[in-house]
């Protein structure tokens, strides 16, 4: 089992935490938590604790916005044939539903075009215009993709068609010469927020047309669609993504829509309490298997249906394709599991990297980042596509996968991605070329420590500490996401009140109390059974670094502390 860091973040500004723990009435523990999420006074916590839809920045703040908002008027105006080109992950599909429902309710002649990731690939594709064509097309907005289509923006002008790119990755040098490019990652633009989804850009764009024309209130109908997208697509949960996550949730379980209520209940849940962790994990998994699979478009189907008939329907084959990619899933990371434990030196090695032609292209990226998991190295994980080795590559901390394959594109097709994912493709010859370099580059820029997982605790807690009011008020503290992770604690001097035992898929059971306290709170550690093994029979006090959610029972809600990790306490044991 791997040897986990822990690491407390540092504050020490007694005064600011006194004060704020004053001035809200609340825990100096709480406070702590929100002074290292920038929340620093009672002006702060009122934006952090209701964010107000009222704040959303201008949409017209985004460079290229007078431009598009005046050509999608245009074609509405004149009945032009427009087509919405997505992405077939949920954030593509969910941008593609927004943006289609958006303008078919302006009365405009509009369709849709998602790719297929099996034989088009990711983004704008020449095969994907020439489709585009063919329906009559003469506006393209592309959304969740098309800031890196330069030759195939080029090829549309060619064509005729206008293009409008919405994006919220990276773009390169080049910029697609586009009617209008809608990123606010593009050089110069002087949009305030850098981190919107793609639905959250196609949102901005629908905003700016809403006002425009009159209708400012039309676009907040689709925030149930953004804030599944960027739920899923695991932007950062600050500024303008919290708002729109936060109320889009409350619509998902105040009044979803057809096919979003379809698939809460195909997944065995009912809308009412549903969280951000429940998106990224039930409901997202189930959108994205119909694109790794086949035909994403049933996913934005699925969204824009107004038949409850229909969404059942539609749910249901998400429900299958998702039953077969965990089937395809699983096998895939057996056999790769089989290759790292027998085939490959992880002393000499420092990554991962695997291939074989068989395995299916659309699970490959989750099987890498299970492989992160177990195994906490850089993972590349390739199949054979056409004669050509093509995969996905997954991060540990403290490494950048992107930088790194920069450093080996001499022997690259093509790659693309950010620090912590990437895609790439290799010509197979290449290939064991490919491994030494990437593993010399590893080797220079990770370190040994560098391969135990960091767990980062936000601030020391007495189980006492955890009181009703205390467990409101950090409920409140979500919807969770990158920016604003579940706050982690940790607990000295724990008891077992129980013994340790195993159940299900390795999963750890215990109950802990703690001197000075007379509460008892159960626990539960995902992929922990192996500490059950180590702890039972031991009456030593343990040192505890978890999570809390909440669990049900008898129609009551308990705190429920998600366990990350558990070591016998040390006297002054040094937590760095």
């Amino acid at each position: 089992m791997l040897i986990k860091r822990w690491v407390l973040k540092e504050l020490n500004d007694e005064p600011l935490i006194k004060s704020l723990a004053d001035s809200l009435n609340i825990s100096e523990v709480l406070a702590k938590i929100l002074i290292l999420r920038d929340v620093k006074s009672y002006s702060d916590a009122k934006k952090y604790f209701r964010p107000s839809l009222d704040d959303l920045h201008d949409p017209f703040l985004m460079s290229g916005m007078e431009t598009a908002t005046s050509r999608v008027i245009k074609a509405l105006t004149e009945n032009e044939p427009i087509c919405i080109y997505g992405d077939y992950d949920v954030d593509g599909t969910c941008a593609t539903a927004l943006m289609y429902l958006f303008l078919k309710e302006l009365g405009a002649n509009v369709n849709y075009y998602i790719p297929k990731r099996l034989t088009e690939g990711y983004g704008i594709s020449k095969s994907g215009v020439d489709h585009v064509k063919d329906s009559g097309t003469t506006l393209l907005i592309s959304v969740d993709c098309g800031i890196t289509a330069v030759e195939e923006t080029d090829y549309a002008n060619q064509l005729g068609i206008d293009v409008i790119i919405c994006d919220h990755h990276q773009p390169k040098e080049q910029i697609p010469n586009a009617l209008a490019v809608l990123d606010p990652l593009k050089q110069g633009c002087q949009y305030p927020f850098k981190y919107l989804s793609g639905a959250g850009v196609a949102l901005k764009l629908a905003q700016g047309v809403a006002e425009r024309i009159g209708k400012n209130d039309l676009p907040l109908k689709y925030l149930d669609l953004v804030a599944l997208a960027g739920a899923a697509d695991i932007v950062p949960l600050i500024d303008e993504n919290r708002t729109l996550v936060k109320s889009g949730l409350q619509v998902i379980n105040e009044n979803p829509r057809p096919g979003v209520l379809a698939l809460i209940e195909s997944s065995g849940m009912h809308p009412g309490d549903l969280t951000s962790g429940q998106v990224v994990f039930t409901l997202a998994p189930r959108i994205n298997a119909v694109g790794r699979l086949g035909d994403a478009e049933r996913a934005v189907n699925l969204l824009i249906t107004d038949k409850k008939s229909e969404a059942q329907e539609l749910a249901k084959i998400l429900e299958v394709e998702n039953y077969e990619r965990r089937k395809i899933d699983g096998d895939t990371f057996d056999s790769a599991l089989e290759i790292v434990e027998n085939s490959l030196d992880l002393n000499s090695e420092i990554a991962i990297i695997l291939h074989q032609e068989t395995w299916h292209p659309g699970v490959i990226g989750i099987v890498a980042s299970r492989l992160v998991e177990k195994f906490y190295r850089p993972t590349i994980m390739l199949t054979t596509v056409d004669g050509i080795a093509k995969g996905s590559a997954r991060s540990i901390s403290n490494f950048n996968i992107y930088e790194a394959l920069q450093k080996c594109e001499d022997l690259l097709i093509h790659f693309g991605g950010h620090q912590a994912a990437a895609g790439l493709a290799v010509e197979v010859e290449k290939l064991e070329e490919f491994k030494s370099k990437f593993n010399q580059v590893a080797k220079e820029l990770i370190s040994g420590k560098d391969l135990n997982p960091i767990i980062t605790i936000d601030t020391k807690i007495k189980f006492s500490d955890i009181n009703p009011k205390f467990f409101r008020i950090l409920d409140q503290f979500a919807p969770y996401g990158p920016g604003n992770m579940r706050p982690v604690f940790i607990a000295e001097g724990v008891e077992m009140a129980s013994q340790p035992r195993i159940v299900g898929n390795n999963r750890l059971i215990v109950s802990l109390r703690q001197s000075g306290s007379d509460r008892i709170f159960d626990c539960i550690g995902f992929n922990l059974g192996e500490l059950a093994k180590s702890l039972n029979g031991k009456k030593a006090p343990v040192d505890v670094v978890f999570t809390i959610d909440k669990t049900s029972k008898d129609g009551k809600t308990y705190p429920q502390f998600r366990l990350k990790d558990i070591k016998v306490s040390e006297k002054n044991q040094e937590l760095n």
